[in-house]
């Protein structure tokens, strides 16, 4: 027997739940603030870069530094941590080799939001998770799915793109210099910041050997990450083992004192070689501070919003529109207009979620398919809009110029790739109902005024 709910009974549960959903987003954050840091202290990721990095060449620099920035996304779940270790060095390599600035920007900025978008460790992905009140594995396993087909695009429009580019300089024409000189203004000055750094971190390797012990052993844990995600571990108890693994290699391998293990997890790592702290200074808790006040504030307005109906007319609308475009059009046109308003990945995936909650039941297909909605638009239309600072911020971390934008092909293919599955499957599914009702008798056929009524949910 259903239980029906006043509605000051469901207005508290929602209450509730916003707020136990909230709680566990802050403490997840604290979580990978430390955790970030203890991967930069213990040499985990400083091994990672050391080891992925060589094995990049002048003819592939391009859709290598666009899968390597996408597996160490993966890994620390953060663009932002991303392009500050892979990223950079991938663009000082990249412009030493005389690769484009605007292709090799785009790549870098297409990968660290790979993971971004469905690494179990990824703020945005356990946002989502919270607001849809989703499985997370199950989530990322959709988003694999609904990824693959445009991300192998990518990489297929990175390696035309270097091969373009080895042809023309095997012909003399110098295509990557040409290019800069091209892109004149933004272009130029990338390639001129970055390449004055890129003799001094070229011999990746020998600048983090003599910052740390690159053991085999620095590696256990991103593979407890893996490992553990894979067993469909809960997040939390998945960074709590890598914490704890992380804490001993510092202590066994890396020989850190105890004092300077506890400094390091509120303020980050902080590395005495100015090269070293180039590339891998940040993370511990106070690094969190910044997203926890966003998604605190994020949250305030969209309890104001829900109490008050300021947003009721303008849902109506969207509503409107999911009718005639589905919900996943009308969810990618309000994360459009929520991120070139908003400015931040946060503050857009909460109020497409708010504004297009109509459009999807409450049973778990219906969640489930809101949130690689959201994934699929808000996590990754975000860093598109060039005044967010989703993409402003990595762009400048690797000194790329703003019109990478335009090459991160990732971030355009995904969306487009997820309309197009949607718009079929509900041109299939319409052609299957229509067929149904008419091969019933005395079936009710809507007109068209009643086919386009909002739905309205209790």
């Amino acid at each position: 027997m259903k239980i029906e709910m006043t509605p000051e009974e469901h207005a508290r549960l929602h209450r509730r739940r916003g707020r136990q959903a909230l709680g566990l987003v802050i403490a997840v954050l604290v979580l990978i603030g430390v955790l970030t840091s203890l991967w930069r202290a213990s040499g985990t990721i400083a091994f990672i870069v050391a080891h992925s990095t060589a094995v990049i060449h002048a003819a592939t620099v391009i859709p290598l530094s666009f899968l390597l920035c996408s597996a160490m996304s993966v890994l620390v779940g953060s663009s932002f941590a991303s392009a500050a270790t892979m990223g950079t060095i991938c663009m000082s390599l990249g412009l030493s080799m005389q690769a484009n600035p605007v292709m090799l920007g785009g790549a870098i900025l297409a990968g660290v939001y790979v993971g971004d978008r469905c690494s179990p460790v990824s703020t945005s992905a356990l946002l989502v998770k919270q607001l849809t009140h989703t499985n997370l594995f199950n989530t990322i396993a959709r988003m694999l799915r609904t990824g693959a087909v445009p991300f192998v695009l990518s990489c297929v429009v990175y390696v035309a793109a270097a091969v373009v580019e080895w042809l023309c300089a095997s012909g003399g024409s110098g295509f990557g210099a040409a290019s800069a000189a091209a892109t004149a203004g933004s272009a130029g000055s990338a390639s001129a910041a970055v390449s004055t750094n890129a003799s001094s971190i070229t011999d990746i390797g020998g600048l983090f050997s003599s910052a740390f012990d690159l053991h085999w052993l620095t590696l256990v844990p991103a593979l407890l990450v893996i490992v553990l995600a894979l067993l469909h571990v809960d997040v939390r108890l998945l960074m709590l083992a890598s914490i704890a693994a992380s804490v001993a290699i510092c202590v066994g391998v890396q020989h850190m004192e105890w004092a300077e293990l506890l400094r390091l997890l509120i303020f980050g790592y902080h590395a005495q070689n100015p090269q070293v702290a180039a590339l891998l200074d940040g993370g511990g808790i106070l690094s969190m501070l910044t997203v926890m006040a966003i998604v605190c504030i994020s949250s305030a307005y969209a309890g104001i919003f829900a109490e008050t109906r300021m947003l009721a007319r303008l849902q109506q609308t969207i509503e409107m529109l999911g009718h005639r475009l589905g919900a996943c059009g009308a969810t990618m046109i309000t994360a459009t207009c929520a991120a070139a308003l908003a400015c931040n990945q946060t503050l857009t995936i909460m109020l497409t979620h708010q504004l297009c909650g109509g459009l999807y039941g409450d049973d778990e297909s219906e969640r489930s398919a809101q949130a690689i909605d959201l994934e699929d638009s808000a996590v990754v239309i975000a860093p598109l809009i060039p005044w967010s600072i989703a993409g402003a911020v990595p762009l400048a971390t690797i000194n790329a110029p703003t019109l990478s934008l335009a090459a991160a092909t990732f971030l355009y293919l995904l969306p487009l790739s997820r309309m197009l599955t949607s718009a079929v499957h509900r041109r299939s599914g319409f052609r299957t109902r229509h067929r149904s009702q008419k091969s019933k008798p005395g079936t009710h056929h809507p007109t068209p005024a009643q086919a386009h009524a909002p739905h309205v949910r209790s």
